[in-house]
């Protein structure tokens, strides 16, 4: 019997699935990596090839923040380079896909040569549950978690993407896990990148009320989309004594939950 080409199927088989990288973020890299581990069984389990971009780097939000357009455009044009070859770029972070996705093209205005493919490179962009929400159709994921969590919705995801409804229409899918509503769930909660550095005492009376927030709706964990402001919840809630779990969202989506919590001893 002769061989059996499949080249030409697994060649088919590409080019109708698409292909995702997955921008990883500085805080998952260094601080987390289940995130992103999660993130990559979730996009797959969506229907997608996902890809990890070695060359990526920071999104240049720290630069841009500061006032530093010149290394914000020149981090901007490494990333648009490296990622623009696929059919989606996704994030599991809100604030990271905003400024990906909303300040990007912001920088390269009037540009001749980098308007275009800053435009093309940001109508790629998806915050994470956005892109399996309303992008892949997801309604519903195969995890299982016993108990009861509450949802923080960070400031980037809220304002700048919408996400709101989607995290949280995933969540109420998993088995056993019971979803309760966090009070003033919208209120930034301190952290705001080089905010909590520059203005210490107001960051921390805002994440104080937050915690306090946190406590009285009774859940067993705190879940939120951007990494950043669960490092800061957390470790307020630590400071104050307040025993509540605190995880990515994308970590309790995708089931994987055997690791540590955030700030959890391994």
């Amino acid at each position: 019997m002769a061989d059996i080409d499949h080249t030409t199927d697994q060649n088919e088989a590409r080019s109708t699935t698409p292909e995702v990288a997955l921008f990883v973020t500085c805080l998952v890299d260094l601080f987390r990596p289940s995130v992103g581990f999660a993130a990559i069984k979730l996009i797959e389990d969506s229907g997608c090839l996902v890809s990890v971009p070695t060359a990526q780097t920071c999104c240049g939000q720290p630069a841009y923040n500061s006032g530093d357009r010149a290394d914000t455009r020149a981090i901007a044009e490494q990333v648009i380079a490296t990622f623009e070859g696929f059919d989606y770029v996704v994030a599991p972070s809100g604030s990271c896909s905003a400024m990906l996705k909303k300040h990007y093209p912001e920088l390269f205005t009037g540009d001749a040569e980098w308007e275009a493919r800053a435009a093309a490179f940001s109508d790629k962009v998806h915050e994470l549950v956005s892109f399996l929400a309303d992008v892949r159709g997801v309604t519903a994921v195969e995890a299982k978690v016993a108990g009861t969590a509450t949802y923080h919705d960070s400031c980037s995801g809220l304002r700048e993407l919408g996400v709101k409804a989607q995290p949280r229409k995933l969540l109420e899918s998993i088995d056993g896990l019971e979803l309760t509503e966090l009070k003033e769930a919208e209120v930034c909660c301190g952290f705001g990148g080089t905010f909590c550095v520059k203005y210490p005492d107001i960051s921390n009376a805002i994440v104080t009320k937050k915690a306090k927030h946190v406590a009285a709706s009774g859940a067993d964990m705190l879940l939120a989309g951007d990494l950043g402001c669960l490092m800061n919840m957390d470790g307020k809630l630590k400071r104050e004594g307040i025993a509540v779990e605190v995880r990515h969202v994308a970590e309790v989506l995708a089931g994987m939950t055997d690791t540590p919590p955030i700030g959890g001893r391994l």
